[in-house]
């Protein structure tokens, strides 16, 4: 079942309802009608009710194993802050124009404040450091062209790297806020694999650790400056299984992990602008490979899945997150790119997200890095 409200609207009544013998007739209608809308994907609205949401949020709490469910002052405020989540996703469901448009529940992240999911999942000072990059050798600015428009129809009308066994399982970051390491060492993995035929899983704790240029572990970095520094030092980049992942920044352990057998390198890499012109980096996509971007993901909080269209800003001051872009497909109702998020296969759609193509949603065009191996 894709909705979580649904869900927990389901056990709900599976427990103080479904099970009551003499159940009134109007009962069992409520209850296949939740039913009935559950199957359809249609958004179920939140009944105001604070009985209602006080067992929403005590479901909650033991599906998502929160570590407050024993300290009574934090449990009153996170309560405060699921309701307010609860609005939040009534107000956005309510906005859909479609039904492949973006739908929104309950997710891991909706006990925060939206402050909280800024500066506690996200990455606010990316702008900051996205303008040192404005004017660097590797930054370029792409501009729509009659050429590219021709180009732009040549390639598929659908393209999904994963159809070719170079994208590695979802990870998930955790409390690390990490994410310009995963979605770079992921574009890594991918490029690799398209060159030489072997998808590895590659060490994303290893930029944790030991990455430098600016980049701070677990609290923070960004995509441009760790191919910058990749490049420059021409690190060798391990397996996962030879430095794997712990969530957290550690020492550096570069010099005493060592593979002889396997020897994975950055060969060149840009870090490109396709704000207005969206095709050149469909082509891209098709022709090269997946790519890392820069996006804002704020309000991502409570994404279950669907096509973001709307409510979503793409300003570049507005940046703070990086995924990896792995495909698109304009051959449904409402074209989009497909997103390789790094917060876990639970949530989005198995920890995929999709984005509606030509806007800037997001941001999703503003810093774009693609690259090679060697």
């Amino acid at each position: 079942m894709k909705i979580h409200l649904c869900m927990h609207l389901l056990l709900y009544c599976a427990s103080e309802l479904c099970l009551t013998l003499d159940m009134e007739w109007k009962t069992i209608v409520f209850t296949i009608l939740v039913v009935s809308l559950c199957f359809l994907a249609i958004p179920i609205k939140v009944d105001p009710d604070n009985n209602e949401d006080i067992k929403l949020f005590q479901n909650y709490v033991i599906r998502y194993n929160k570590s407050y469910r024993n300290n009574p002052s934090e449990y009153e405020e996170r309560f405060k802050r699921f309701q307010r989540s609860l609005q939040h996703i009534e107000r956005m469901n309510g906005l859909r124009s479609s039904q492949e448009s973006a739908y929104y529940g309950l997710t891991e992240f909706s006990d925060m404040s939206e402050n909280e999911f800024l500066l506690h999942t996200l990455l606010p000072d990316l702008p900051i450091r996205g303008e040192k990059h404005m004017n660097a050798s590797y930054h370029r600015k792409h501009q729509v062209s009659i050429d590219r428009m021709k180009r732009s129809i040549s390639i598929p009308l659908r393209f999904d790297w994963r159809d070719k066994g170079v994208i590695t399982p979802v990870r998930s970051q955790g409390s690390c806020g990490a994410c310009w390491a995963f979605s770079t060492i992921e574009v890594i993995e991918s490029m690799f694999a398209i060159k030489n035929g072997t998808l590895h899983s590659l060490s994303v704790q290893e930029m944790i650790d030991c990455a430098k240029n600016s980049n701070f572990g677990c609290e923070g970095g960004d995509i441009c400056s760790l191919l910058s520094w990749l490049l420059i030092s021409k690190v060798q980049i391990l397996q996962e299984s030879i430095y794997p992942l712990v969530g957290m920044t550690g020492t550096c352990k570069l010099g005493k992990m060592t593979d002889k057998t396997f020897n994975i390198k950055i060969q060149d890499f840009t870090c490109d602008s396709f704000v207005d012109a969206e095709d050149e980096l469909l082509i891209a996509l098709a022709t090269h490979g997946p790519v890392a971007a820069a996006v804002n993901a704020l309000s991502w909080q409570n994404y279950l899945g669907g096509v973001i269209q709307y409510h979503c800003d793409g300003s570049f001051n507005n940046l703070n997150h990086a995924v990896q872009i792995i495909g698109y497909d304009k051959s449904v109702a409402v074209p989009h790119y497909i997103i390789k998020n790094s917060w876990g296969s639970n949530f989005g759609d198995k920890g995929y997200m999709y984005i509606g193509i030509g806007n800037n949603l997001c941001g999703i065009a503003n810093q774009v890095s693609s690259l090679d191996t060697f």
